[in-house]
């Protein structure tokens, strides 16, 4: 007879991992980046290239120069983070400023608190809003699609955003005749960051994170279904208002709800929890875009929630088995 062996849990070990997912969501992104290299060229090429290696460097460099630790760059988190804060910035910005992104998106916003895992706020929103506040300019300076060879100076115009906001200011509806068409912002002609070039093709990397079960559907159905609701409601109550499809389709909406809100470390852990995380960010961002100084409301709506992410678990904990009416059973 066999002497069992009795180990720690757990005894059950399905095949997940941090790099599985964190690769997974990169492999997700892979669409939308080719995207962005089709409509923006150069440029794009040049900003993606530096924001990931910067964020690769710096985590590589703060984890054994100054933590005195392992290197974790391989876990993909760092590629990750540079990935989509690339996916944030325009495509002409200056090399140097998208470096200082980069320190600061894993310097400050991962880093500090310890690394992945125990870093409250998204890194890469960090990156994205301290450059947006630094640099108000050239983070708003915005390339017209289509110039493949044109970096620093590409010709700029208006975004969507920006027209509606123009419309919101002015109380006239036909300035949202300036809008792209439907189908054009589906596919991704239309003017803006680099993780707003195709809606069509950031709802496909969605979709290949459900069904690869990386992500769930709370956070971003939430997020996405309340926005258009809100949208529907100020259309309705006022023309001057986008219709909800375009407001869906504009700016970092679908970038944020799917690929940035759903962060495992900054999102709640319940279904329950998911879903308030979620109606949550989608009316902060109508009500900063509609409202606020900037026309772009989805990362500071991530980032105010992230913030609530502790209490947000807290409220919806599940009960522990044994617990009857918020006390343990101590029988």
């Amino acid at each position: 007879m066999m002497k069992p062996i009795i180990s720690l849990s757990p005894h059950v070990h399905g095949g997940d991992s941090v790099s599985r997912n964190m690769y997974g969501v990169c492999i997700a992104l892979v669409p939308a980046l080719l995207a962005s290299l089709w409509f923006f060229g150069l440029g794009a090429a040049i900003v993606l290239a530096t924001s990931v290696a910067s964020c690769v460097f710096f985590e590589w460099a703060i984890t054994k120069c100054l933590l005195k630790r392992p290197s974790s760059v391989c876990d993909g988190s760092a590629i990750l983070t540079g990935l989509l804060l690339g996916f944030n910035l325009p495509s002409n910005l200056p090399v140097w400023i998208i470096i200082i992104g980069a320190l600061v998106a894993i310097g400050i916003g991962k880093m500090t608190f310890g690394g992945l895992g125990q870093n409250p706020f998204n890194p890469a929103l960090v990156g994205r809003v301290f450059l947006l506040i630094s640099f108000p300019v050239q983070m708003t300076s915005w390339p017209v699609s289509g110039q493949l060879t044109a970096y620093t100076d590409a010709e700029t115009a208006a975004t969507p955003l920006f027209i509606m906001q123009n419309a919101i200011a002015s109380g006239d509806p036909n300035i949202l005749n300036q809008l792209p068409e439907a189908t054009e912002m589906l596919i991704g002609q239309t003017g803006g960051s680099l993780g707003e070039v195709s809606a069509l093709l950031l709802l496909l990397g969605c979709a290949f994170m459900l069904w690869k079960r990386i992500i769930t559907w709370h956070i971003p159905v939430s997020i996405l279904g309340t926005v258009a609701v809100f949208s529907g409601i100020m259309h309705a109550i006022n023309p001057a208002y986008a219709m909800p499809h375009i407001v869906l389709m504009s700016g970092g909406l679908i970038l944020g709800a799917c690929f940035m809100a759903t962060d495992y470390v900054t999102s709640p852990m319940t279904a329950k929890g998911q879903l308030i995380y979620g109606v949550c960010i989608g009316l902060l961002t109508v009500i900063i875009r509609n409202w606020g100084a900037y026309p772009e409301g989805m990362s500071f709506a991530i980032l105010i929630m992230n913030a609530f992410t502790p209490l947000i678990n807290t409220y919806c904990k599940p009960k522990r088995f044994g617990e009857v009416a918020g006390k343990e059973n101590k029988k």
